[in-house]
This record gives C-alpha cells, sequence and structure tokens, in this order.
C-alpha cells in the first residue's frame, strides 16, 4: 500500500511544475491530503484481493477478481474527488493563489494515481506477497513446528 505513496507525490509534483508553480506549504497539504486518498484506493485492492486469496483462489486471480470487483467503486470516489476539486485549481479572484496551489496539487496527484495506482498496485500486491513468500519457505511455520514436537 505505502508503496504507491510515492507515485501520487511525483504526479502532483509533476503537475504543479507543468502549471509553472512552485511547491509551497499549501501544496505540501495538499500532497498530505494525497497520501490518505492513494492510500484509500490501494486498501481496497489488496484487501479485496486478500481476502479472496485467503478463500483458496490463486494469488493472480485473486488480484485480477479484486480489480474487476473495485475498479468502479475507485473510479467513482477519485473522478468526483478530482471534479470536486477542479474549481479550486481553476479558480480566480482574491486568494486564489493559495486554492490553487491546493487545487493543481491535489488535481493532478488524483489524477496520476488513479491512472497509476490501478496498473500498479496489483503489480505491488503481487511481487510483495511473493517476496514474503519466498523467505517464510524454509522458516518453519507454527503449524509444523509444533506437529515435529
Amino acid at each position: 500500500v505505502i508503496l504507491i505513496v510515492p507515485m501520487c507525490l511525483l504526479a502532483a509534483t509533476i503537475g504543479v511544475r507543468i502549471m509553472g508553480q512552485d511547491v509551497n506549504i499549501l501544496t505540501q497539504i495538499g500532497f498530505i491530503v494525497l497520501v490518505g486518498l492513494a492510500a484509500k484506493n490501494a486498501i481496497l485492492i489488496v484487501e479485496f484481493a486478500r481476502d479472496i486469496e485467503l478463500e483458496g483462489k490463486p494469488r493472480l486471480e485473486a488480484v485480477i477478481e479484486a480489480c474487476r470487483l473495485r475498479l468502479r467503486p475507485i473510479l467513482m470516489t477519485s473522478f468526483a474527488f478530482i471534479l470536486g476539486v477542479l474549481p479550486l485549481a481553476i479558480s480566480t479572484g482574491s486568494g486564489s493563489e493559495m486554492r490553487q496551489a491546493v487545487g493543481v496539487a491535489v488535481f493532478f496527484g488524483m489524477l496520476g494515481v488513479t491512472l497509476f495506482g490501478l496498473i500498479f498496485t496489483p503489480i505491488f500486491y503481487m511481487v510483495v506477497r511473493n517476496l514474503a513468500e519466498g523467505k517464510n519457505e524454509g522458516k518453519p511455520t507454527q503449524a509444523t513446528a509444533a506437529a515435529a514436537e
């Protein structure tokens, strides 16, 4: 889940630079918002994949099924949030610089993490689970240790 966070921050930083803005305290507040939203999306996929895998399905099938089940809810909440901060990103008038700083960072960050997160979260899940499984192959589990006694 935490592996997706750098992607959202990178997308937000690129968006801020494209718009010709600097990274200030308000942009950093937008980064904090992004971390929470990116983690939420990743948790949805990882939690469902883990639950399906615990039901006995192979890991790859579980990940594909979790992505299929959670695609629409993730897209709906992400695009609702993206469209919700759009007025901040394009605001004009007095004080608009502050609103734009938060809006641009969150807009581009959520856009990036929605697109890339749907692709990379399942990949990260598979890699991390396979690495963790590989480390545990040589170690006895509690069940095998109890059986040996």
